[in-house]
């Protein structure tokens, strides 16, 4: 997916203290500037969604700063909801400079309406459940319409009834 950076940089500062004095980060400092987690860039990372700048002579991760412009790209798209597979498009389609935005509006567009359609399902089951809680007495009585309601298969909104063993609704 993403091609790696320039890992001669890594030769080229060798001689020089530490990877952040030659602009480049380990793994737990990109964490740290990027809001992921360590095990969630590596994830990232097995992907192929990202390629590091390269490695240190010790064998750590090193990151550069588009390396920690793309993990924030990341992050941001993950909260959006995106999917890995989505992302991994966004990604390419970002990193491509002539690429049409066209393509980049699909897949938003795309996006928007699976939302729309999971809130419409959640809203939906939150007005089941809501009928339920409306009609229990909330009091110290052992019956509840809620469990029982539960208990009895349901219809979930978006989801059809449940059934019970043999194949009958209960």
């Amino acid at each position: 997916m993403l091609e790696s950076h320039a890992p001669d940089l890594i030769e080229a500062h060798a001689g020089q203290d530490t990877p952040a004095a030659n602009g480049l980060h380990t793994i737990g400092d990109a964490a740290v500037h990027t809001g992921l987690s360590p095990k969630m860039i590596r994830y990232y990372e097995s992907l192929g969604i990202l390629t590091p700048q390269g490695r240190s002579t010790a064998g750590y991760r090193l990151y550069n700063e588009a390396d920690l412009h793309a993990l924030r790209f990341i992050r941001t798209a993950r909260e959006l909801g995106f999917s890995l597979k989505q992302i991994a498009e966004l990604t390419d389609l970002w990193r491509d400079r002539h690429r049409a935005s066209a393509e980049v509006k699909r897949l938003a567009l795309a996006h928007i309406d699976a939302l729309e359609a999971k809130a419409a399902l959640l809203q939906s089951m939150a007005g089941t459940l809501r009928t339920l809680a409306r009609h229990c007495h909330g009091d110290d009585r052992p019956d509840c319409p809620i469990l029982e309601g539960l208990a009895g298969g349901i219809e979930v909104p978006g989801l059809g009834p449940h059934r019970r063993a043999g194949g009958t609704r209960g």
